[in-house]
């Protein structure tokens, strides 16, 4: 059944007549009437009876208005429902984020959670590895990893992350230069995240351990970097972790990032190493692609805030590795 005619039935009974309802359904009354007798022909019988008061809906007009009322809201309801899919006002979006990404994504969603409300978005804390993965899968519509990434599946470049060292905020802060660090770190009891929580962190930590010499005597691992920074807070020793940990350490636990700018340090990828968001370009939904625009809204805010001296963390993000923009 065509729900236009539904739609010129319910617009005449609530107006009373053919003209006026001919008029909020912006067609000519002819039309009008023309659809109105469309359906009195697949209904089998008169729908309304005019006098000069109007058109009244006849008994078997009166039995299908419930009906076809209830069947417009629903088509106009599916409508707006499906406008708003198509402007990415609505649906889902699945992120996945590391350690890396522990203050950016969850930024990025709360951002995008205020200008599309009728989004439902999950944040899913997993590695690089099961990210890259899931997107592949079609289970997360974007991972925020450790690059470099596959290269079936585009980026953005979002930040450039550099170790640090957490140590208890009651003793004596530790060097910024890695020779420093290396130094510092040899021989002192440590605690680490275990390798199958963050396989990227502790590759880099023994990336950073072999080039520098630093030889620090591990005494404790944990599954969450939340228990490392526990960890360190009670004094069971220090420990190697993303800068951006700063974002969730407790007030007893002091985060010094180890400076990349001098010595052997610089440009080392011992010490630092970029983060990418990462999407599949065959799965293009308008919900993801509006995500894309707040993570990107807010680097380039995060960008200006470190140019400007007003980030207390700088890194920010940095170009692609030929020099181009990160994107892919």
């Amino acid at each position: 059944m065509d729900v236009r005619l539904l739609r010129a039935l319910v617009a005449v009974a609530d107006c009373g007549g053919f003209g006026v309802a001919a008029g909020r359904l912006s067609v000519s009354q002819p039309a009008l009437t023309k659809q109105i007798q469309a359906l009195e022909a697949e209904v089998g019988g008169a729908l309304f009876v005019r006098g000069r008061q109007g058109a009244e809906p006849t008994r078997l007009g009166l039995a299908l208005l419930p009906e076809a009322r209830e069947l417009v809201r629903r088509i106009d309801l599916l409508t707006r429902r499906a406008a708003q899919f198509k402007r990415g006002e609505a649906g889902s979006l699945a992120v996945g984020f590391g350690l890396s990404g522990i203050d950016l994504a969850p930024q990025a969603v709360a951002a995008f959670r205020r200008r599309f409300p009728g989004v439902g978005i999950t944040l899913e804390d997993m590695s690089s590895a099961a990210q890259i993965e899931g997107v592949r899968a079609g289970d997360l519509d974007v991972g925020f990893v450790r690059l470099p990434a596959p290269d079936d599946l585009a980026r953005l470049v979002v930040l450039t992350d550099t170790l640090a060292v957490a140590s208890p905020g009651d003793q004596e802060p530790p060097p910024t230069d890695a020779v420093g660090v290396a130094a510092w770190l040899r021989g002192r009891p440590v605690v680490r995240l275990t390798r199958a929580k963050g396989p990227g962190l502790v590759r880099q930590i023994e990336l950073f351990e072999g080039e520098f010499d630093a030889r620090p005597e591990l005494v404790q691992e944990a599954s969450d970097l939340q228990t490392v920074l526990a960890l360190v807070a009670a004094g069971v020793g220090a420990a190697l972790v993303p800068a951006g940990a700063a974002d969730i350490a407790a007030a007893t636990v002091r985060v010094t990032p180890i400076e990349c700018d001098g010595g052997r340090a610089r440009g080392s990828d011992a010490v630092s190493w970029r983060i990418g968001a990462v999407w599949d370009r065959a799965r293009a939904t308008r919900a993801r692609d509006n995500f894309l625009t707040v993570v990107r809204e807010l680097t380039d805010r995060r960008d200006a805030d470190a140019s400007d001296g007003g980030s207390a963390r700088p890194p920010g993000r940095a170009g692609g590795p030929d020099g181009s923009s990160g994107v892919r």
